[in-house]
């Protein structure tokens, strides 16, 4: 089991935040957010030097009492066994900590790769393939959603209780998760107004599916970059990172905030954005990110975030929960980053709220610990 909680359980931070060359720098991350208290890391994947196996491995021995959650990995791309092995394996090392997360990825980045678009009908029959393997079943002749598996087996000795998180941004994978998932990672910019929908959709999509909606923990993820933080790189966090959303898939954010797409369009016809080589948050300048954010981007939608002092930080978090987060991932920033604004909000923090929060990111209240 693990070690007494976090005093944040309520708040997590992406390991790696954004980009990276050193993949190590991970570890002294981990350390450092389980010592300023932070309740969860976060760990996603790219197709580079972020694999999310290696990334839960290092954050697992880097720690002792910070909850480790995937966000997100896919189905596709490993064996169901080697997928289930992965969690059954950081489950134990972590002392149940971890919890597995999974996203429907790019569809575009999979069509180049040659693989087929995720859905949800095959999400739900892989989770389902895992949870049975995770509790010692053999499956046999699988003919699924998924895929098609003749033999499926671990351990006939595993009894393992291993929470499924899912990304989601969209109503239909919002209901989808609230019906399937033990909890949801939501995403960045997202204003409060479509977080409230959000939690709404995803508790709706779990009373529908005859499940407790209190059951399943949802966390907002809040783009947060503190003023003392250098201005090139606040302008990286929050500008660029919201045009490189933008620049992948941003109808998606703009249809769920109701945003308006012709917006969207005027954006992606700017002659700095068209044919832009690379991703604005790792290669755009800060001349180009001050004309983003002074004449392109909407001022409105760069403040679905928290930003300024350490103090107007900490109000955005208690916003989120207002609107019926669960919990709070702090986005884009290290723990050092973080460090002000935690203190802050140990100052506001409603305590007697945020009681029975468990370690495992993807457990609600009434979870062991």
């Amino acid at each position: 089991m693990p070690r007494e909680g976090q005093a944040f359980p309520e708040l997590g931070c992406y390991g790696l935040a954004g980009h990276s060359e050193t993949p190590a720098d991970l570890i002294d991350e981990v350390r450092l957010a389980e010592e300023l208290g932070v309740g969860s890391v976060f760990l996603s994947e790219r197709f580079n030097l972020k694999d999310a196996a290696v990334l839960v491995g290092a954050a697992v021995a880097a720690s002792t009492r910070i909850g480790i959650g995937t966000a997100a990995t896919n189905h596709t791309t490993r064996h169901p066994i080697v997928t289930a092995t992965m969690a059954t394996t950081a489950h134990r090392m972590s002392g149940g900590r971890y919890a597995f997360g999974l996203g429907r990825g790019f569809d575009r980045l999979f069509e180049v790769m040659g693989m087929p678009p995720i859905t949800s009908a095959q999400i739900a029959d892989a989770v389902g393939l895992y949870r049975r393997l995770w509790h010692g079943e053999m499956v046999l002749g699988h003919e699924g959603p998924a895929g098609s598996f003749p033999f499926l087996h671990q351990d006939a000795a595993f009894d393992e209780d291993i929470p499924v998180l899912l990304t989601a941004i969209g109503p239909r994978t919002l209901r989808f998760a609230g019906a399937h998932a033990d909890g949801v990672v939501l995403h960045t910019f997202l204003t409060d107004e479509t977080l409230a929908r959000a939690v709404a959709t995803i508790r709706a999509g779990a009373a529908d599916a005859g499940r407790d909606p209190a059951g399943v923990r949802i966390w907002s993820v809040l783009a947060t970059v503190e003023d003392s933080i250098d201005e090139e790189l606040r302008l990286r966090k929050l500008v660029g990172r919201l045009a490189t959303y933008l620049q992948g898939y941003g109808e998606v954010i703009v249809r769920a905030n109701g945003w308006d797409l012709a917006v969207l369009e005027r954006f992606r016809q700017d002659p700095l954005v068209q044919g832009y080589s690379g991703a604005f948050d790792q290669v755009g300048t800060t001349e180009e990110l001050t004309y983003l954010r002074d004449e392109v981007l909407p001022a409105q939608w760069l403040a679905a975030s928290a930003t300024g002092s350490a103090e107007q930080c900490a109000r955005r978090i208690a916003d989120q929960l207002a609107a019926g987060a669960d919990s709070v991932v702090l986005h884009g920033a290290t723990p050092t980053e973080l460090a002000p604004v935690l203190e802050a909000w140990r100052a506001i923090r409603p305590h007697d709220d945020l009681a029975g929060l468990p370690t495992n990111p993807g457990w609600a209240r009434g979870r062991p610990a």
